[in-house]
């Protein structure tokens, strides 16, 4: 069975639940009979993968999906040889090759009625793509998702493959941090930004869905998810359906119960771990009937928060400090703002680096050492 985020994304560009500034230049783009590289940027949960998907549909038509390849960059950091499959996915034919994914043509170019969609597939601007005789149509977009992780070696290499490309491919690059594209990259796309989502916009996007499936959720249920979102719409339409799910709609405090049962207790759980300086502990486990080494402490608890529950490394950072100032742990206000610092910087620390585990790590041991000075810690 399908989620709601995919049986109740936008198909038109006016479903989009975004401002109308960002709609308008996602509309024109993609009419434009020569459009451009785009880089969407904005925070998590706003719609950034369902815009470009629309922007592809509009571009090539309803065969987009064959010509449409994406690249997680995210993965990138997560794995070796990353460099190497970077590269692959670039040139198919190998590094010493001349063929190149943004050089290859696609039938589709040439006879757009060769592909057809799915049944109640329309075009995403009201009206299908005019293409002029004689002028030769894009048919294939590359997108990168979470391209701000590519490093300045890969972006320095995509570069200069934009410089190359040929007319009939586009680059699509899907970005939180645009401060993190190299100006070179920046320079030859139009950005579009996508702010949070409103509030007024989220209780209206989450009241359709409802009537549609039918939920009867419990006054002020929905104005929780919307406020617990934060501006995040897929965070608010994940934990709508959730609740559903459970049968706890019409509960409004199981709203609150789910958010405590997940995030915020395990970041209260990790500060009280690390001050104690429990941050890398290790404990033998029993997996399958065998004994095996397992991360403890604060650390582990790190992870759990970004594998397990999904979190990425602003949403972490977001809960602890909810941690901090919302009074959930008893702490001298001294320390509480010594906490305080230690955060921003790693905050700072983690819009400047490709491994987020190294900037969390080292907020870890800071908070070790200041609840050593201050007493709490166990030796």
């Amino acid at each position: 069975m399908s989620g709601w985020l995919n049986t109740h994304a936008p198909r038109t560009f006016e479903q989009l639940a975004v401002p109308d500034t960002a709609r308008q230049a996602l509309h024109s783009a993609s009419l434009s009979p020569d459009p451009p590289h785009l880089l969407i940027t904005g925070p998590a949960g706003v719609g950034k993968t369902a815009a470009w998907r629309l922007v592809a549909r509009q571009v090539l038509g309803q065969g987009w999906r064959s010509t449409t390849h994406v690249l997680q960059a995210r993965d990138l950091v997560r794995q070796r040889g990353a460099m190497n499959t970077f590269e692959e996915f670039l040139r198919p034919g190998g590094a010493a090759s001349s063929d190149t994914l943004a050089g290859r043509l696609s039938l589709d170019a040439f006879d757009r009625g060769m592909s057809t969609g799915s049944p109640g597939d329309v075009a995403p601007a009201g009206r299908e793509l005019e293409i002029a005789p004689g002028v030769l149509p894009v048919s294939r977009l590359i997108v990168l998702e979470d391209a701000d992780h590519l490093g300045s070696i890969r972006q320095a290499y995509l570069r200069r493959m934009m410089e190359t490309v040929g007319s009939a491919s586009r680059f699509v690059l899907v970005a939180r941090a645009p401060s993190r594209i190299i100006d070179a990259l920046r320079s030859r796309t139009q950005m579009i930004r996508i702010p949070a989502t409103e509030r007024e916009t989220m209780l209206a996007t989450m009241q359709s869905i409802a009537e549609t499936e039918g939920v009867k959720a419990a006054d002020g249920v929905l104005k929780d998810i919307a406020y617990i979102s934060e501006g995040n719409l897929r965070k608010a339409l994940f934990t709508l359906e959730m609740l559903h799910l459970r049968g706890l709609a019409h509960d409004r405090s199981a709203v609150h119960t789910l958010v405590q049962s997940t995030t915020l207790q395990s970041g209260r759980h990790l500060m009280e771990l690390a001050l104690r300086g429990r941050v890398v502990e290790w404990r033998w486990e029993n997996r399958g009937g065998r004994k095996k080494k397992v991360l403890a402490g604060a650390l582990a608890e790190i992870d759990r928060l970004m594998n397990d529950h999904g979190l990425d490394s602003d949403d972490v950072v977001h809960q602890l400090h909810d941690v901090l100032v919302g009074r959930r742990l008893s702490l001298p206000d001294p320390l509480r703002e010594q906490l305080l610092g230690a955060l921003a910087d790693c905050d700072a620390q983690l819009n400047r680096s490709m491994h987020a585990r190294i900037p969390f790590e080292n907020f870890l041991h800071r908070v070790a050492r200041a609840g050593r000075d201050h007493g709490l810690a166990f030796g």
